[in-house]
């Protein structure tokens, strides 16, 4: 990407712009007379020579004055523009305009608009911002504007992608942990071990032991097998396949599989390894609203405690303040 940074796409970009618009203004010009054929007698002569049905006649009528005129305001009004506005290459305009610092701009008046708001529940445990039904009602639109593409509206997630809903959790489901996700991101990689194993054979033999740790039916001469290849797993999902927390290695001894549980899937993450990104919003969203964002995805999966105090009617600009 790095490639279209250099001087040689700026003038790319603005030779093609300025041509394209003066190609409008030749094609224009070209259209805008035409001469006048004679006949044999002198006359004037209209047409085109197209004759259909021997009396339908193409004329060679000229566009009218008022359309030429006006599209040759817009000629002069596209290159006002770019003289004004970036649209030639990176040539930043003549007054300096730029989307970004327009998003800035928004940015800077939500946050004097809405930072109070936010700030109020930053001092809190996240357990009782969890159960304020306020806090909870900004969190959740928090959630379906940055988290649902992933994790989907019900928090239930999908193939690859958690589910938040339940108390299975790669890295912690503490309320600190999750925040400790959301604000810095994760990344999860499960390595390739076809190499290690050795044959199909051997893959297919160490996928049957994993998915029996679950309980599942499998082959148990497969199972007697596979075990001891599942020593190249221990370091990461622990002896019992228990999994570490620590390392987002995942408990492969419950019944929650985020790519899947049947052999074919197993053998696959086996053979090719896995690799998950947890994007980090620390620095998009800032702390305060990660920390309402991290109370209600602790709420998917736990109950939080609603104090009699803490359920005031809702207020309208704490629900707006997450939009």
């Amino acid at each position: 990407m790095a490639d279209f940074f250099n001087e040689f796409w700026h003038w790319y970009v603005a030779v093609i712009t300025v041509l394209s618009i003066l190609g409008c203004g030749i094609l224009l010009w070209s259209q805008s007379s035409y001469r006048v054929k004679l006949r044999a007698d002198g006359t004037p002569d209209a047409s085109t020579g197209h004759v259909w049905d021997e009396d339908l006649t193409e004329l060679n009528t000229p566009m009218p004055r008022w359309w030429i005129v006006l599209f040759y305001l817009t000629i002069v009004f596209g290159f006002a523009y770019l003289l004004l506005y970036p649209g030639l290459g990176s040539y930043a305009g003549a007054l300096g305009w730029h989307s970004s610092g327009e998003y800035k701009a928004e940015i800077q008046q939500a946050t004097r608009e809405y930072g109070p708001l936010f700030a109020k529940y930053a001092g809190q445990d996240i357990k009782a911002v969890a159960a304020d039904p306020q806090a909870h009602a900004i969190g959740e639109r928090l959630f379906l504007t940055y988290c649902a593409q992933c994790h989907g509206s019900d928090a239930r997630g999908s193939k690859g992608f958690p589910n938040l809903a339940d108390k299975d959790w790669l890295y912690g489901g503490a309320p600190e942990a999750i925040k400790a996700t959301i604000l810095h991101g994760r990344v999860g990689t499960m390595p390739p071990m076809g190499a290690a194993l050795g044959s199909d054979r051997d893959i297919e033999h160490v996928a049957a032991y994993v998915r029996s740790l679950s309980g599942q039916t499998v082959d148990p001469v497969k199972v007697v097998f596979g075990k001891p290849k599942f020593a190249a797993c221990v370091a990461c999902h622990g002896a019992e396949g228990k999994g570490n927390q620590a390392l987002g290695a995942p408990n492969l001894t419950d019944r929650i599989w985020l790519y899947g549980g049947t052999q074919e899937s197993v053998m696959e993450s086996i053979r090719k390894g896995r690799t998950g990104t947890m994007p980090a919003f620390g620095e998009f969203l800032g702390e305060d609203k990660v920390h309402v964002l991290a109370a209600y995805v602790w709420s998917l999966s736990n109950e939080p405690v609603v104090e009699p105090s803490m359920q005031p009617a809702m207020d309208p600009a704490l629900t707006a303040a997450a939009r």
